[in-house]
């Protein structure tokens, strides 16, 4: 299956139907008068949350979506019918932005979750509602509401516990197929990883979810490579696994470009708490071993753990760390929602 996180749609809601001017006029009916329907509501534009999906591939081949419009109204007192509503199903985690691609109207993060995007246009009143002891013949009907027309942007930012970063060829992917059922592509070449991927982690009998993300390089942020494109797949993480690549003559560069990059790339993504491993360590002597950690520690300012993908050696340790920071991220998350509970109502 193809990967697609970014889409463009075209949706328009239902118009509604237009009132009908009718009168009675049967045979032998001695009080006659007005008889006209109103018109039906238009159907709404829905997005709605699915867990079966993963990707808005399915966008790439429909980007228009109309509902139907209402019927309008008719003699003998008949109502028109409402129009059928059109539902737009994205995965979870998706984002639904405005044509300029910054105002978000919602952001769907639960299974279920709705939202109308275009509501349909109400049904016209038919020449009966007007009906009064002053106006008993009325001949006026109201026009149904007209459709809503939209343009808007779908984003997919998958929902992940833990992210892991590095540059190209860090070992992220190795990492994830060791730790994980996953099966990224791998090879011995940047950029293998293209898309993420994503990879239910076990430790002590727990059990995460770890995203994998293409490679950054230095000015990613301004497009290099294959951008910062896919940082926002990590923007939901409780915690960042940071992979530096041991066999690198300069691990302390690497660190400090990564670190950069999500600087530059904002949203408070640099902050998060970050989790820092130096990898493929069964590749270096004990000597390399102890200046390259002595080196990265001294950039980063944290006591890096020392790890190996391919030979399992210092993965539990790591995935212990990694576990506790999301346990203790959604503690706070959960502590700050009650607090915004609690706290007294402001105009």
């Amino acid at each position: 299956m193809q990967f697609l996180d970014l889409a463009k749609v075209y949706i328009r809601s239902g118009a509604g139907g237009n009132g009908c001017v009718s009168f009675r006029k049967e045979k032998f009916i001695e009080f006659g008068g007005p008889n006209g329907g109103d018109g039906g509501d238009g159907g709404d534009v829905i997005a709605e949350a699915v867990n079966n999906l993963n990707t808005l591939i399915d966008f790439r081949y429909q980007q228009h979506f109309f509902a139907k419009n209402g019927q309008p109204g008719m003699g003998n007192q008949r109502t028109g019918a409402n129009g059928k509503d059109i539902i737009l199903r994205v995965p979870v985690g998706t984002e639904i932005l405005e044509e300029d691609e910054e105002t978000v109207i919602a952001d769907l993060t639960e299974e279920g979750q709705r939202v109308v995007l275009a509501k349909g246009g109400n049904g016209g009143f038919g020449n009966l509602h007007f009906k009064s002891s002053t106006n008993q013949a009325p001949r006026r009907a109201n026009p149904g509401q007209p459709a809503v027309e939209r343009t808007l942007w779908l984003r997919l930012k998958l929902i992940a516990d833990a992210g892991l970063l590095g540059l190209p060829n860090a070992g992220k992917s190795t990492f994830l197929a060791a730790t994980s059922n996953a099966r990224p592509k791998i090879a011995d070449y940047p950029f293998t990883t293209l898309h993420p991927n994503l990879g239910v982690v076990g430790i002590d009998g727990h059990e995460f979810v770890m995203a994998d993300i293409p490679g950054l390089i230095e000015g990613a942020h301004e497009g290099k490579g294959i951008g910062d494109r896919f940082l926002g797949h990590v923007e939901r993480c409780a915690v960042l696994l940071h992979l530096v690549d041991g066999t690198s003559e300069t691990v302390a560069e690497d660190y400090a470009t990564i670190i950069h990059e999500l600087e530059m790339y904002g949203g408070h993504l640099a902050d998060k708490p970050r989790v820092l491993a130096l990898n493929k360590v069964d590749a270096l002597t004990p000597e390399e071993r102890a200046e390259k950690h002595a080196e990265l520690q001294e950039a980063a300012g944290q006591r890096p753990f020392q790890i190996s993908g391919v030979a399992g050696e210092g993965i539990p340790e790591v995935l212990r760390a990694v576990r506790a920071q999301i346990v203790r991220g959604r503690k706070a998350e959960a502590a700050a929602e009650d607090d915004d509970e609690d706290a007294p109502w402001q105009p």
